[in-house]
């Protein structure tokens, strides 16, 4: 057994690597910051210590893990290295670990949390799995014959994983404090390509993805006619998507997913590819894809009184689209009222336009305040810049939130990377008192 200390134990990828060394009978423990992240509510419930970041926790025999986010002037970091304890880095740690299995790892620019938790959800339908989902969720299985990850291109992280399968679900342009353009995010995507072992499961209709080129197959799904795997004869409703699905033009089967959007008919057509290639019955598939149930902050849906408040983490213009498409397939005679928290400065300035734009799709908008990250305390615009290119929008500030009120029977999409949830539960608070008074 091992002591695995983990500096930011708190951060999405971290929690969920914790839980699974936890699971897999590894003895545990990590620091933070002692604000109140929902990532720790797992670690809590397996009774993970969580303490304040310090010096003193380092101990000689233990393996410090390391969140990407800690320099290495950090003290705990620092501190490991004068007592010779050995410091491995997240995602260094991860791709050494996954080659025990077969691994699975879902990367693309957006939708990698949804797919992971569905990827998970499908194969452990088959055979043992563990899985380490970007919401904070992790489970390690002791007999576990697959790994599936999520797998973020963020600083080209995901080249330290040397996988079996690669899910590559789109690559569009996105973190501008890193990345100089689409060509440079296309160029990470390529060189994990090569990095793969058994096959690729690309998403045909993305242009950037048509030109990947492999050591290894690669099967393309979509809704084009030229995939590998196609979805056709899509039927949506209040109550989830039917969709069938053709391989190479030849009928296959029909499936059911209770998710919304076409994002989301995507999302499952990279899981049904995969699950084709390995040999899972299509049968098996059908029902676990039925009994999926979502993962955190992922069209998270809260229901007040007439009010349905759903928690998302879009955080990009098309991530932003997707969220108001699925609303107004689940709620198509209601109100979308957008509360949107834009996640950094840099991100905001590259995608002010198509923030505005995508946003418009609402009925409402309400803007937060510019939520800023450890690298990145402000920048040069403010959110009236982005205030000013929607109309139908205004600036809400967290002690007017009973402004909301003013939609009735509505449907509340808060939407950010930050801390947008304090909106979400300030105005749950209001919905709650008049539920009381009424």
């Amino acid at each position: 057994m091992t002591f695995y200390h983990f500096t930011g134990i708190k951060g999405s990828g971290m929690s969920s690597l914790a839980q699974i060394l936890f699971d897999s009978g590894e003895e545990v423990q990590g620091s933070d910051y002692e604000t109140y992240y929902f990532t720790e509510k797992p670690l809590r419930d397996r009774n993970i210590t969580i303490l304040p970041f310090s010096a003193d926790n380092i101990k000689e025999g233990m393996t410090v893990i390391a969140g990407n986010a800690f320099p290495d002037e950090h003290p705990e970091i620092v501190r490991a290295k004068e007592l010779g304890v050995e410091v491995i880095r997240y995602h260094k740690f991860l791709g050494d670990y996954i080659n025990r299995y077969t691994s699975i790892a879902i990367t693309g620019a957006h939708g990698k949390t949804s797919t992971t938790g569905l990827m998970s959800h499908v194969i452990a339908g088959f055979m043992p799995t563990s899985f380490l989902i970007g919401d904070g969720t992790g489970s390690g299985k002791e007999d576990a014959s697959f790994f599936v990850l999520e797998a973020c291109e963020y600083r080209r992280h995901f080249l330290a994983y040397h996988p079996d399968y690669a899910v590559m679900l789109n690559i569009d342009f996105d973190h501008p404090d890193y990345f100089s353009g689409i060509e440079d995010v296309y160029s990470a995507f390529q060189e994990l390509a090569l990095q793969v072992n058994k096959a690729i499961i690309a998403c045909g209709d993305d242009e950037h993805l048509q030109q990947i080129q492999a050591n290894v197959p690669v099967v393309y799904y979509g809704f084009g006619a030229h995939n590998d795997f196609e979805a056709r004869n899509i039927e949506k409703s209040t109550e989830g998507t039917i969709f069938e699905v053709y391989v190479r033009n030849e009928y296959y089967d029909k499936f059911f997913i209770p998710l919304y959007g076409d994002h989301t008919v995507l999302n499952a057509l990279a899981v049904i590819s995969l699950s084709h290639y390995e040999g899972i019955p299509a049968q098996l598939v059908q029902e676990r894809l039925r009994t999926y149930s979502g993962v955190k902050r992922r069209f998270t849906e809260t229901k007040i009184g007439n009010s349905v408040l759903v928690d998302d983490y879009a955080h990009h213009p098309t991530e932003i689209k997707a969220t108001i498409q699925s609303a107004r397939q689940k709620y198509p005679d209601r109100q979308i009222i957008a509360v949107f928290q834009p996640h950094t400065f840099s991100r905001t300035a590259a995608f002010l336009q198509e923030f505005a734009d995508s946003l418009s799709k609402a009925d409402a908008v309400y803007l937060c305040d510019i939520f800023g990250s450890a690298r990145e305390k402000q920048g040069a615009l403010s959110i009236e810049d982005l205030q000013a290119l929607i109309t139908n929008s205004d600036i809400l500030q967290l002690d007017k939130i009973e402004r909301l009120k003013e939609h009735s029977d509505a449907v509340f999409l808060f939407m950010g990377a930050g801390d947008v949830n304090k909106y979400q539960n300030a105005f749950e608070n209001v919905l709650e008192d008049n539920e009381e008074t009424a």
